[in-house]
């Protein structure tokens, strides 16, 4: 299990109130944000399937699309997705940016498309999200396993089978039938074989989790 100085060291690569971004190509990131006043940005399943729909349509290689009035560019070319977990007022993604502005355009895309569905639905107006997604720029190897195990923990919250959980990325680095727009080969390759990634998450206990979260979201 990490100490707690080891928890401090690898906090900083993730999210925090105050981030610089550095927009670099080929450059992985640690994306996070939460709903204005912590508040749920996803209700019900229809809200989750929509979000993962949405970067399906980004992300998988196709033409643009009209879904719904509203316009998506496809980014496939531009984003690949690591890891990502949805969580009932917040989410986290992981991703690589194959050029100085995929990033941005990834996250434009997603959360503009999401926003107007979502206000659409739920016949509100104004922002849902808590100002500019965070991210933190990961420089190595050894950081980005930890930080896709601590994605991949959220869900311990309220499901402590993390493989059962539908809105996250754990369940396609433990089996093989991943979708096309999701990339598992950067973070598996740093292990002998999923099933040793599936213990590498495993053995991070709670608390952990817990404590990194207490260092790193406001």
């Amino acid at each position: 299990m990490l100490t707690k100085e080891m928890l401090v060291k690898y906090a900083v690569y993730m999210p925090s109130k105050n981030l610089v971004k550095k927009f670099v190509p080929d450059g992985v990131y640690h994306i996070y944000n939460r709903g204005v006043e912590k508040r749920s940005i996803f209700v019900d399943a229809q809200d989750y399937r929509v979000f993962l729909n949405l970067i399906n349509l980004i992300l998988s290689p196709k033409n643009t699309l009209d879904l719904a009035d509203i316009r998506i560019q496809n980014k496939s070319d531009s984003v690949n997705l690591l890891a990502y977990c949805l969580m009932p007022n917040h989410f986290h993604l992981t991703i690589k940016q194959l050029n100085e502005t995929g990033m941005t355009e990834f996250m434009r895309s997603i959360t503009n498309a999401y926003v107007a569905y979502f206000n659409k639905r739920y016949k509100r107006v104004g922002s849902l999200f808590q100002g500019t997604y965070k991210a933190a720029l990961i420089d190595k190897d050894e950081y980005l396993v930890h930080v896709t195990r601590y994605i991949h923990m959220n869900p311990l919250e309220i499901n402590s089978k993390l493989k059962e959980y539908p809105y996250s990325s754990y369940k396609y680095y433990v089996n093989d039938n991943k979708p096309n727009w999701l990339d598992t080969t950067i973070v598996l390759e740093q292990f002998k074989n999923s099933k040793e990634y599936e213990k590498f998450v495993n053995d991070h206990k709670i608390d952990s989790l817990q404590t990194i979260k207490s260092l790193t979201l406001d």
